[in-house]
């Protein structure tokens, strides 16, 4: 079977796509991708050497356009859709394996289209509007939210479990703002780091490129032992080495801090399509797993919680809570199907 990897634009899609596809080389596999010339697409896979194929189409996301800008993103997306077709046939792709988000319009759409067999990831608790609208067209929908699905195990990548281990004291936290920063998570860090430097807590912190030379001013001036970096395409090594998190609550942050055992503070995205980044987090939350706060609510007290709570309890339970070899589980339903 011949498959094709679409979606992405941010690193929580992206995410579980570099999962499937290394899956899928374990298997002696190497599927193409198709993605955007928006986004984070290119500077993920366009030097990927574990894709037959990489294509990145003019496309972008239709939701927040205005009219006239709705009507064009359409007519990319349709051109690129029909486009698709002869990739299908360069390359025989048997199956389209979907992770989201405005990338993975053209070649989603075009499976229905040319009737090759589409599979759809759902990273989040609420369902993504694409995803929505080609559930009913699809083989089957993968998600850890959903009864229905197939695949409960998040596809995590192999490393954050080979990585995992038990906490039991807060030595080191890490901030992570997504691959493009956030401005309150990074004006809530310069807020308690003047304490955690009192805590001698050591500070790792992915701060995005656009505060990034505030961040090392700060830093600088505070004298504190940081590790500041803008982007990394190895937060698995950062990870590692943390205690804590204080990040944003998207999918797969979140479940790559469960798989390596890690706590956090999630603090969501208050414009994430359908408060999803709330839900994911208050899906632990309700098992006494995470913490969450809403950006309008955080306060240097609550690192009393932080320091407080049974740290090494939570640790245990978060790696129980999600499994290995989800994306191989996901690959073998895919070919076995």
């Amino acid at each position: 079977m011949n498959i094709a990897i679409t979606g992405g634009g941010t690193g929580g899609h992206l995410t579980i796509a570099k999962a499937i596809k290394e899956a899928l080389n374990d298997q002696g596999m190497k599927p193409i991708f198709i993605g955007s010339t928006h986004g984070q697409d290119r500077t993920w896979f366009e030097e990927d050497e574990g894709f037959e194929a990489k294509y990145f189409f003019e496309t972008s996301g239709v939701v927040n356009q205005k009219y006239l800008g709705k009507i064009t993103s359409l007519a990319k997306i349709i051109k690129s859709a029909i486009a698709c077709r002869t990739l299908f046939k360069k390359h025989k792709i048997d199956a389209v394996f979907s992770v989201g988000g405005y990338s993975a319009a053209p070649a989603s759409f075009a499976s229905v289209f040319f009737r090759k067999k589409l599979f759809i990831h759902e990273q989040n608790a609420v369902l993504g509007r694409l995803n929505k609208l080609l559930k009913s067209k699809s083989e089957g929908i993968f998600s850890s939210y959903l009864e229905e699905s197939p695949v409960d195990s998040y596809p995590v990548r192999e490393i954050y479990f080979k990585n995992a281990r038990v906490r039991n004291e807060i030595k080191t936290i890490i901030f992570l703002g997504g691959s493009q920063g956030a401005t309150a998570i990074n004006s809530y860090a310069m807020k308690i780091a003047p304490i955690l430097k009192e805590k001698k807590i050591k500070i790792i912190h992915q701060c995005g490129k656009r505060d990034e030379e505030k961040l090392k001013k700060f830093y600088q001036e505070l004298d504190h032992e940081v590790n500041l970096f803008a982007f990394s395409t190895e937060l698995e090594v950062k990870i590692k080495e943390a205690d804590f998190a204080i990040c944003r609550a998207g999918a797969s942050t979140l479940w790559e801090l469960v798989a390596s055992g890690l706590p956090a503070l999630y603090i969501p995205y208050p414009f994430a399509a359908a408060d999803h980044q709330f839900y994911n987090a208050d899906f632990l939350a309700q098992k006494g797993l995470s913490f969450v706060k809403r950006e309008n609510e955080l306060s240097t007290d609550d690192l009393e919680m932080i320091f407080e709570f049974d740290l090494e309890k939570m640790s245990t339970t978060l790696k129980a809570l999600v499994k290995p070899n989800g994306a191989k589980e996901i690959v073998d339903f895919i070919l076995f199907r």
